[in-house]
């Protein structure tokens, strides 16, 4: 009696384990099945569109720019810049630039100034001397003409050869005191030409210090109305403008923007390009906060193409799209999602894109059977961001996967062969 017990328990459990297992693999069949997801194949209309990256900016803005100055004052330096994106009022400063230079020159323009103010006295003063000379010299001439004259009259009674001697000094006396006039003249000539060199040596160093002066003024830059203070990139390194940096004179620093108009600049392939024409709508979502959308329209097309960037020879083409309902969140330089609505399609079969799957021959679907699913090979008309429209291969109402079904089969496999092993 002891001996048959086992025999009859041993069955009863084996039995028991194998209905366990077997109920396990069932619910575990089941459960993966079930993750399988699906979607109806649906009739709808079919919006075709493209989705592009853009960055906002203002349609009006004030630009403000490095002073233009002298080549004499060295380069700009910037010493002082408001921070980004700060609000500012009109007459607030804006920038400040190094201004070290411009005073030198200043100090520099100041004490050649001083030596030729200095030289001008002195100048005139040696003028005024050698005109006094000259004078004097003037007025002997004119004495000797005077008494040779008295000379002359008086040598009636003296013999021919007196005479003649007599006349001679008149003469000669006469010709020294035009001579006398003569130099007087000539010498005021040159100290008119001395005067007006020197006087235009003052004047240009006037202009300089003029000029010097002024741009210190020009190197404090206020802001010329209220606004939102945005920073421009530096092109050498590709960073916003910041202080230490040197700009040429003429380089765009800061702008101002008029929020009231903003338009956001995208890209399109050049390849979407032909499928674009201007008044289409576009459905705008900022990166920042993707819950809000504004509309749209499509108002400016470059005509020429232009690379993507140096790393690439991939060509695009530069749009504008207006936004006429903007508002204070939408700030330049803000990312945003351009959703350009080319076309509509109605009654277009849809299924999303999820459910699309591909290889290195054709485009597939897995079609849900009574037994499972099934593969089938489909046409596709065209795509957009969400759904492709279907031309072969589907009806409405069919049932499709939106995940590779035959992938958790596969699992089974490996975890079943894994098992084996393991049992080894």
């Amino acid at each position: 009696m002891k001996k048959g017990k086992p025999t009859t328990i041993i069955p009863g459990i084996l039995g028991g384990l194998v209905a366990l297992l077997l109920i396990g693999a069932f619910s575990c069949s089941n459960k993966k099945n079930q993750e399988v997801q699906t979607t109806l194949v649906k009739k709808g209309t079919f919006t075709e569109e493209l989705v592009e990256e853009g960055t906002l900016r203002a349609v009006n803005s004030i630009n403000i720019n490095a002073p233009r100055i002298s080549y004499r004052y060295g380069g700009l330096k910037i010493a002082t810049i408001v921070e980004d994106g700060s609000e500012v009022n009109k007459g607030d400063t804006l920038l400040i630039f190094d201004p070290s230079e411009v005073k030198k020159s200043i100090v520099d323009i100041e004490q050649r100034l001083d030596i030729q103010h200095a030289e001008l006295d002195k100048l005139v003063a040696t003028q005024n001397s050698e005109i006094e000379d000259l004078e004097a010299e003037l007025k002997i001439s004119g004495i000797d003409l005077e008494i040779s004259k008295i000379n002359f009259e008086q040598s009636v009674y003296e013999a021919e050869i007196t005479k003649k001697e007599i006349q001679l000094k008149l003469e000669n006396a006469q010709l020294a005191l035009e001579r006398a006039k003569e130099q007087i003249e000539n010498k005021k000539k040159i100290h008119e030409v001395d005067l007006f060199q020197k006087k235009i040596t003052i004047g240009q160093l006037n202009e300089q210090l003029r000029e010097a002066k002024e741009t210190v003024g020009m190197l404090v830059v206020v802001s010329p109305a209220n606004g939102i203070a945005i920073l421009e990139d530096n092109w050498m390194s590709r960073q916003k403008w910041q202080e230490g940096d040197q700009p040429y004179s003429g380089s765009k620093i800061i702008t101002l923007p008029d929020l009231s108009e903003m338009m956001a600049d995208a890209k399109i392939n050049e390849v979407d390009a032909l499928k674009i024409t201007l008044g289409l709508p576009v459905t705008i979502t900022p990166d920042a906060f993707s819950d809000s959308t504004y509309m749209g329209e499509l108002t400016w097309m470059a005509n020429l193409a232009q690379k993507k960037d140096w790393e690439t020879n991939i060509k695009v083409f530069p749009v504008g799209i207006s936004i006429p309902d903007s508002d204070a969140s939408l700030m330049p330089g803000l990312t945003v999602s351009c959703r350009i609505k080319i076309s509509e399609q109605p009654d277009a079969l849809l299924i999303p894109l999820d459910a699309v799957f591909r290889d290195d021959f054709s485009e597939f679907v897995y079609v849900k059977t009574g037994t499972g699913f099934k593969r089938r090979e489909i046409v596709i008309e065209k795509y957009n961001a969400d759904f492709a429209c279907i031309e072969k291969g589907l009806e409405e109402h069919e049932e499709v996967a939106l995940s590779d079904p035959f992938l958790n089969k596969m699992e089974e496999e490996s975890d079943a062969s894994t098992s084996d092993l393991a049992k080894l």
